[in-house]
């Protein structure tokens, strides 16, 4: 499979790492160019490219950058594209200065789609790079970690669910990207590493009248990640 990843932070960078070690092309890029990934290429065997490169991933293309860095992507970049685009963004106004759409109550998913010009398909964000690195687990397993994953198109978010299980987790269906406030920083199943029944409690118990609350309290806990 042919997958593009556009960030090489944290979540990128991990993704692309396990998606290589399973046997995929991965394509990852940067804002700081493929010179910036060299090393990382030669040890992971992902190949260094731009994010126009990136983009052009057959199968899959992950948006994984800071929710301020969106707009400043070339114009068009997916344009044409067959792939699944996966968005694993979080909001956070200390990182990404005040996005008024979004405070305004528009659901950070769907502004990141808007501002892409695709739909996009929500997952990987509620988890932490080194879980997503070090815990995955045959299917079955109990206790298994499951990340919900949230999309208005039935088959793109299967595919994605399909792509959770090879990386040794269960993925559960989230509803459509208008829900996915609901696995935002701050919910009850943000950073939770809940096993499938938990993910959708979790879920179920995330009040829509706290979206402002969940992203203030997630935000003041994550200042010293940005400072």
């Amino acid at each position: 499979m042919e997958i593009g990843i556009i960030g090489s932070g944290n979540i990128g960078g991990t993704l692309a790492r396990r998606f290589t070690e399973l046997g995929h092309q991965v394509k990852v890029a940067n804002s700081r160019g493929p010179e910036s990934l060299k090393a990382f290429a030669a040890e992971t065997g992902a190949t260094a490219a731009t994010v126009e490169e990136a983009a052009r991933a057959k199968d899959l293309v992950i948006v994984t950058i800071p929710e301020a860095a969106v707009p400043k992507l070339p114009a068009g970049i997916l344009a044409g594209t067959s792939a699944v685009v996966v968005d694993t963004g979080n909001y956070y106004p200390s990182r990404d200065g005040r996005i008024a759409e979004i405070d305004g109550g528009m659901v950070e998913s769907e502004w990141v789609a808007r501002a892409l010009g695709h739909p996009v398909v929500k997952a990987f964000n509620n988890i932490f790079a080194a879980q997503l690195g070090s815990h995955g687990v045959p299917a079955g397993t109990p206790g298994r970690i499951a990340l919900p994953v949230a999309g208005d198109d039935q088959r793109s978010k299967d595919f994605v669910i399909s792509l959770i299980d090879e990386l040794g987790f269960d993925g559960v269906d989230a509803g459509t990207i208008s829900d996915s406030w609901r696995q935002q920083p701050g919910t009850p199943v943000y950073a939770s590493d809940f096993d499938a029944d938990g993910v959708k409690a979790a879920l179920a118990q995330a009040e829509p009248g706290k979206i402002a609350e969940y992203r203030a309290q997630a935000d003041e806990a994550a200042r010293a990640w940005f400072a």
